[in-house]
């Protein structure tokens, strides 16, 4: 990888045997099926969403979004625009391999657009949110430091999608994608959707130079050990589904390329998903102040009206939700959880190395991703809605 550019790497990666067929290849074939949405059992629950403002900024973001559209060339307005229904939406992807050259590419672009294109994603998350998307992306500077091409590993090696036009009425949205990031973001009205949201980073820690202290994943980590430990010896029986991350009692073909443990991960909006776990319907008030507290880890980048309306949502169906775990309880394992109900799906997974060497899985190197379950990733369930209600049966594309 040393001394490619992103362009360079990623056509390697195409004649990569391994990453040709068993990456990118499926890929390509998930992303021609037609969009159902992640179930548990292959049928989408009917009736779980509904168009109702949740305290979207849309204004805010509606400005901001302008404001990049005045700068785009029309090549590059081109490049960055889709049909809000448009399939591309599907094609984000968290690997460091440029083959999807949709939008616009941050290092490629002049810095006044580059920084109106963070000021649309600033707007439409939380400060919170946004503080976290750029550690991610400068983590991912940082490992390129330490791998020696910053290349292909850098803090703007992301690239930006818009969908639809900027409407305070009407859908649309836009995607910031690349390695370790990916943020899906759908507005109707006054109501958002963020989803799916990846966020990871190898390292978790920079210790050294500009962004010495940067450190992700904390929340994540400690407020699930926090809840394994609040729960009865056999509830924790039920939720631990396998005792080791690798080998051990894992069962072959569980750990699978590109995303290890992960299941929901790109490319993976169709997938079924059984529920696993303990209920969390038996849980104690406390208990299911953890599991909650825990949620909310994932669901902090979305700005206070959505947040809330999505906290009340995941409540909602508590007695719905199942929390698996796999791998140690200690604070020195590593391990994999996944809180999974009707209307969301969170997985953290702690890898092992794709750049730094850790054959095993490490707590260096985090992925984690949230996924709105039963048709409403991209705010698609939403979407359909707003074409029944407003346009009386309009169809969408993905």
């Amino acid at each position: 990888m040393q001394g490619r550019d992103a362009r360079q790497h990623a056509e390697a990666a195409l004649a990569n045997p391994i990453a040709r067929d068993h990456i990118l290849k499926p890929w390509a074939e998930m992303y021609e099926q037609p969009f159902v949405g992640v179930t548990s059992d292959g049928r989408v629950v009917p009736g779980l969403y509904a168009l109702e403002p949740n305290g979207a900024p849309t204004e805010a973001m509606i400005a901001a979004t302008l404001d990049v559209l005045g700068q785009l060339s029309a090549e590059q307005r081109a490049s960055a625009s889709f049909p809000v229904d448009a399939r591309e939406w599907r094609r984000w992807n968290n690997t460091e391999m440029y083959i999807f050259r949709q939008g616009l590419r941050l290092d490629d672009i002049a810095v006044p657009l580059r920084e109106a294109i963070l000021a649309v994603v600033r707007e439409s998350l939380s400060a919170g949110g946004y503080a976290k998307t750029r550690d991610v992306m400068r983590l991912n500077q940082f490992l390129g430091e330490l791998v020696g091409n910053t290349k292909v590993l850098n803090e703007w090696s992301y690239n930006f999608s818009l969908f639809g036009t900027p409407s305070a009425s009407e859908p649309w949205g836009w995607q910031m994608m690349g390695h370790h990031l990916a943020l899906n973001c759908l507005v109707i009205g006054a109501q958002m959707v963020l989803s799916p949201l990846f966020m990871g980073a190898e390292p978790c820690y920079c210790d050294a130079g500009p962004n010495k202290g940067t450190r992700l994943f904390g929340d994540e980590e400690y407020r699930a050990l926090a809840l394994m430990r609040a729960l009865s010896d056999a509830q924790r029986r039920e939720a631990i589904l396998y005792h080791a991350t690798m080998g051990g009692d894992l069962p072959p073909g569980r750990r699978q390329l590109p995303d290890q443990l992960q299941l929901a991960g790109a490319f993976q909006d169709n997938r079924i998903i059984p529920y696993e776990g303990v209920a969390a319907a038996g849980f104690s008030a406390g208990q299911r102040r953890h599991l909650l507290h825990l949620a909310a880890a994932y669901v902090d980048p979305m700005p206070a009206g959505p947040m809330k309306a999505r906290m009340d949502e995941i409540e909602r169906h508590l007695d719905e939700t199942r929390f698996c775990w796999i791998g140690g309880t200690k604070e020195e394992d590593t391990f994999y959880y996944r809180i999974q109900s009707p209307v969301v799906l969170i997985e953290f997974d702690q890898h092992s190395g794709v750049f730094l060497a850790n054959p095993e899985p490490a707590k260096f190197h985090v992925h984690t991703v949230v996924r709105t379950p039963n048709g409403n990733d991209y705010g698609a369930d939403l979407l359909r809605l707003h074409y029944e209600q407003a346009h009386k049966g309009g169809q969408i594309g993905r």
